[in-house]
Formats: structure tokens, sequence, C-alpha cells
């Protein structure tokens, strides 16, 4: 499938389930009224209760020396010039006595989705809405755990926290802008409470908007294919980071990372698929990661991907 099939169907207003691999080179693109025949299970902006999870995840994590050898490339590549920002994630293997559709039905999450047996994602991260002709996207940028001391005062007040989000929020404001007009920072760094196995975690967000024409349906395709790599789990600029996430992270993050949504006919609503399980050679292994800039600390970074490492 293509973007261009994506403006095909949108145009028409036949409602359409949208998955993409975070490369934005394999879509797939099923009407839902075909659904049923496919081994695909989702939901699209739950309205999230907070909850316990009684079950916890075996991690098999690399190594810390491991990590820190692609955090110490990323690092040279800043102090060249060639990022500013970079996303640097790694796949951790795992253990439990779920199989995906016992972990999908487990979850809590705003963004939900079983691909057959090959992944399951249960993101809180919004890519964009598209409604009424106005553009949303919702760029989550910083974790600190909820339970520390002034714990939403030091995320706000974290010098590397604020440039990396003011970073995302100027690359999100400037791809918006190629196809909306009157993009807008509505909020800016707001904080959100989610519970992530163990402990509960504070996340920081942003919100952004842009007015589009009114045949922005038939342009959907085009839209998404503007927007994509997500730029809150790729880096900025995003052209010259992409090349190195290619070169450091050592593996292909396939589906993980990209972004998944439903139009209805109407309105377009869509989440970026982090929290992330795939299934390989039928082992299982979770797919995390965290912001690099110039002031991030290696072991601070290891411990906020191992962190993102639960089910909610």
């Amino acid at each position: 499938m293509t973007f261009n099939d994506i403006n095909e169907l949108a145009k028409k207003k036949i409602p359409f389930l949208f998955i993409s691999d975070f490369k934005a080179q394999n879509i797939k693109l099923i009407p839902l009224d075909k659904l049923e025949e496919e081994d695909i299970s989702f939901e699209i902006s739950n309205v999230i209760h907070t909850q316990q999870q009684e079950h916890f995840l075996k991690k098999q994590p690399a190594s810390f020396e491991k990590y820190k050898k692609k955090f110490d490339l990323v690092k040279e590549e800043i102090k060249s010039g060639n990022t500013y920002l970079l996303n640097l994630t790694q796949e951790t293997p795992i253990e439990t006595d779920l199989n995906l559709k016992q972990i999908y039905k487990t979850v809590n999450a705003k963004y939900k989705l079983r691909y057959k047996d090959e992944f399951v994602c249960f993101s809180p991260e919004i890519f964009v809405k598209i409604k009424d002709n106005k553009i949303h996207t919702y760029p989550m940028k910083g974790t600190i755990d909820s339970s520390l001391k002034n714990a939403k005062e030091t995320i706000l007040k974290d010098k590397k926290e604020m440039a990396e989000h003011i970073m995302v929020v100027d690359l999100l404001r400037n791809d918006l802008s190629i196809k909306a007009k009157n993009v807008q920072v509505e909020a800016f760094r707001y904080v959100e409470e989610i519970q992530a196995g163990s402990k509960n975690l504070l996340q920081v967000s942003s919100h952004i908007s842009g007015d589009l024409q009114s045949n922005w349906h038939e342009e959907l395709g085009s839209i998404l294919q503007t927007l994509l790599p997500a730029g809150s789990i790729s880096g900025a600029p995003k052209k010259s980071t992409l090349e190195i996430i290619e070169s450091i992270e050592d593996y292909d993050r396939e589906f993980f990372s990209g972004v998944f949504g439903v139009y209805d006919g109407e309105s377009f609503d869509s989440g970026v698929m982090i929290r992330f399980i795939q299934n390989k050679h039928s082992e299982l292994v979770y797919k995390s990661g965290g912001g690099i800039t110039l002031d991030s600390n290696a072991y601070q970074e290891y411990q906020e991907m191992l962190d993102k490492v639960y089910l909610p």
C-alpha cells in the first residue's frame, strides 16, 4: 500500500485502519468493513483508568556498557553538529506467561493495537488528530518517576528536558506548517501521570494545532507522509538524525515507533507505536528508548529506557 492509496480511500470517505512502520516504508491499510477477515485488534483514544498491574515482566536487558557505546556515538554526532536530538532505542528480551492476545486484553492504554501474532503496542502518545478541518499533534518528551520528591517541579525545571522538548515542538511546528496554516502551540509542557508497572511516571507533553483546507480528506495520505517518521521518536534535524539512527542502533525498529490510526469517514485519530512488544521467532522483545541531547547522562537514559519496559 502507498500514501496515495490513503488519499483515494479518504477521498471516497471509506473508513479504514492505517498502520505504518517507523520508516514509513511498510504501510498497512485495511478498510474497516474488511477488518473481521484479519487477525487484528485495536482501540483508539481510550479513557484511561489508573490500575495496579498484577503481572510483571522479567527483563533481560543489554548491559549498560553495551548501551553506553551507542550513547557515546550519539554524543559524538551531536558534538559534530549532525544532530541536536536523537531518540536512541534498543530491544530488551522479556519473559512472560502471557501471549500477545492476553497482553492486549490485560494492558490499559490510550492507543492499543495487536497485529496478528507479530506485535502488540499500548501507547500513551497521540500522533495526530484531525477533526473539523483542524489538525492537532501532541509530542511527548520528558519522563520522571512520580515518587521522587518534587517530581513535577524537577522535570519542568530540568534544562536538558526543556531543551529536548523545545526541539521536538519546533520540529513538529515546522512539519505541520508544510500542510497547515495558523500553526500554534496551544499548550506547552503539561504533565500527565501514567501507571508504569510497579511505579508511576510523569510524562511531559505539548499540544500543537493548525488549520487544514476543507478538502484535507483527499490529501490525508500526503499529510501523513509529510509528518512521518514522527519527530518525537526520531529527532532533529530529521533527515540526518534518521541516517544516524540507522547506523548506530544496529537493529531494525520495524513497526516499533511507527504510527497507527483510524479514519472514520469524517475524522482521523492516531497514536505513536511506543510501549511495544514484538514476537521474534517465538520469543518476545520489548522495544524502548529515549531522547539524547548534549546534556544527557548515559546512566539516567539507560534507566529511563528500562523503566519504559512495563505493562500499564
